[in-house]
């Protein structure tokens, strides 16, 4: 993933508690039938991170219903990437705590990571293998079977038209073929929860669509899908549910309609988050 997001906010958090402790964020989710408890594919509450003086995340509680495609936009610094880091394991948080299916990610990691694939933003992968290399790494290092390995690697790389380039290094690959190989790595063990922070980014069209094509079918199949986007009109039409996240605290989150709220996404956006800007001095732009 990307260097964890540094916020710009000037608040601090105390020495010992966050300060979500002492004024506790709502908990965002999906909207809960009386009497009927929905499962959860990740559950976060509380999570806390600052570096230095500055609250990366500050108590951000979420849940993520089980077979759902869940969005999670919000701008540049806003939190998400250090959310989804702490939710998978990769950065430990100062407070708070994450499950996956119901098994904490921090004291049972190995159970957790079992259950989750994780496709980080701009991290390196072994470029110096070929494409299937990868992938098979990526299965015998989960203590998969080599039989069963073999099959499945087969299968993701004519699911991502990635056959005629399989045994070319991934150090030679286009961005979306980079994106593909590495998606096609965190599916190889069959995760229950896919996290993915920023799929689509620097990927071409034709990628991005057997990419999207991949995903749907995997929560078709019970699979809970997690993104990160800034592409809101994207968010919109993939995911069912959506967080807008914003100076590490979730601001608005349930289903795509709840939070829109008969806007597009991207206008409800742009208020909950703010930083639409009028256009007065610009009339020498005007002159056409």
């Amino acid at each position: 993933m990307r260097e964890p997001d540094h916020e710009n906010s000037s608040q601090s958090l105390p020495a010992q508690e966050p300060s979500v402790t002492a004024h506790p964020q709502e908990v965002f989710g999906a909207t809960q039938t009386p009497g009927v408890q929905q499962p959860s594919a990740l559950s976060i509450r509380g999570l806390a991170k600052r570096f230095g003086d500055k609250i990366a995340v500050d108590g951000v509680s979420l849940e993520v219903p089980a077979g759902s495609f869940y969005g999670m936009v919000g701008p540049n610094g806003a939190g998400k990437t250090t959310t989804l880091s702490m939710a998978t394991g990769l950065l430990r948080p100062d407070f708070g705590t994450a499950l996956v299916h119901g098994v904490d990610v921090w004291a049972r990691p190995l159970e957790a990571k079992k259950l989750m694939g994780v496709l980080p933003d701009g991290v390196r992968l072994f470029d110096r293998l070929t494409g299937e290399q990868l992938v098979t790494y990526a299965g015998l290092l989960r203590g998969m079977d080599r039989d069963v390995v073999k099959s499945r690697v087969g299968e993701l790389l004519a699911a991502f038209d990635l056959q005629a380039d399989a045994g070319s290094l991934v150090v030679d690959y286009s961005a979306g073929m980079t994106k593909k190989i590495a998606l096609a790595s965190a599916l190889i063990h069959a995760p229950r929860l896919l996290v993915l922070d920023e799929p689509f980014e620097s990927v071409d069209p034709v990628s991005a669509a057997n990419i999207r094509g991949i995903l749907d079918g995997y929560v078709a199949s019970g699979g809970t899908v997690i993104v990160s986007s800034h592409v809101m009109d994207l968010v919109q039409r993939m995911c069912s549910h959506v967080a807008v996240v914003a100076g590490g605290r979730v601001l608005a989150a349930g289903s795509v309609d709840e939070v829109r709220a008969g806007s597009t996404l991207e206008e409800r956006f742009v208020q909950l988050v703010g930083g639409g800007h009028r256009t007065e001095g610009l009339e020498w732009l005007r002159t056409f």
